[in-house]
């Protein structure tokens, strides 16, 4: 039976007895609303260690409007059946006033430079200091062996990376590919802000990106034209996008044609919803296909 634990001393108490027989936990952050994208995360936790911890935290310090920290869904007992269901033994519910005894203005933040200012990081001031500094705070508390996080959020992936290389972490991220509807939508908790309308024209992201990735691929050398193509294919069927963007998957940095393995991101509005997506450029054929037909990419 999953135990559900709101303080950091319940959650020692739960976990003491695994560590104690030297046996691994894995540990799979969330905010909730999940969808079965999240629950994927957890059968790789599960695949990964024989303990497989979840937390739900709907972090304040990483919404730079609190109209969207106020209309975040929240569906906890919904959640509870979910992961009860895939095997997480222990939930975890952090109290904010634990993680932020002085408020968060006071609170010991966690930066990553470079990373966190580009790309979303350019559109949402201070979102990836607040991942970064809950990610860090959870770390802390769960002392897990492996974390697993989904490859949809490919920026937060990459931060996440550095900050636990830079600061010798003793933990070890596990990347889960996107997990995506039938019609290749990437899930996300935020497809709930769509409507029946705007959910039947939300595939376009994920086909223009595809089409980029197709181009380049087929020898398109000028990506800057192909990033401007995008976004403009993107505002021509009703989105308001933010950025399209050619990036080395390694770190983010500006794409050259010696790279090898490549990504093309994107952020975009459509009516209240702001969605991101990510497709890998230099994949094998094979997995090429799979991305194509709409199934994980």
């Amino acid at each position: 039976m999953m135990q559900t634990v709101t303080t950091a001393a319940q959650l020692d108490a739960a976990t003491q007895p695994w560590r104690e027989r030297g046996e691994p936990i894995a540990f799979v952050p969330t905010m909730g609303n999940l969808h079965a994208g999240h629950l994927e995360l957890v059968r790789r936790a599960r695949a990964a260690a024989p303990h497989v911890v979840a937390s739900i935290f709907v972090n304040p310090m990483q919404f730079d409007r609190s109209s969207d920290f106020d209309a975040y869904p929240r569906t906890l007992e919904a959640d509870r059946a979910l992961l009860s269901g895939q095997g997480c033994e222990v939930l975890y519910l952090p109290n904010p006033a634990e993680l932020y005894p002085r408020g968060m203005e006071a609170t010991t933040q966690v930066r990553v430079p470079e990373l966190s200012e580009i790309l979303c990081g350019a559109f949402r001031p201070g979102h990836f200091v607040g991942v970064a500094t809950v990610v860090a705070m959870l770390f802390n508390r769960v002392r897990a062996h492996y974390a697993v996080f989904g490859e949809k959020d490919f920026q937060q992936l990459l931060i996440l990376r550095r900050m636990v290389a830079d600061l010798s972490m003793p933990v070890e991220l596990i990347a889960v590919p996107t997990v995506r509807e039938s019609d290749g939508l990437a899930m996300s908790s935020r497809n709930a802000y769509l409507s029946a309308a705007e959910r039947a024209r939300a595939v376009r992201l994920y086909e223009i990106l595809c089409a980029v990735r197709d181009r380049v691929r087929a020898g398109a050398l000028d990506f800057g034209v192909e990033e401007a193509a995008a976004m403009r294919s993107l505002a021509e069927a009703g989105w308001r996008p933010e950025y399209v963007s050619i990036r080395r998957a390694a770190d983010l940095a500006a794409a050259s044609l010696e790279d090898s393995d490549r990504v093309v991101l994107a952020a975009a509005w459509l009516g209240n919803a702001r969605l991101i997506d990510n497709v890998r450029i230099d994949l094998s054929d094979e997995a090429a296909d799979e991305v194509l037909s709409g199934g994980k990419g």
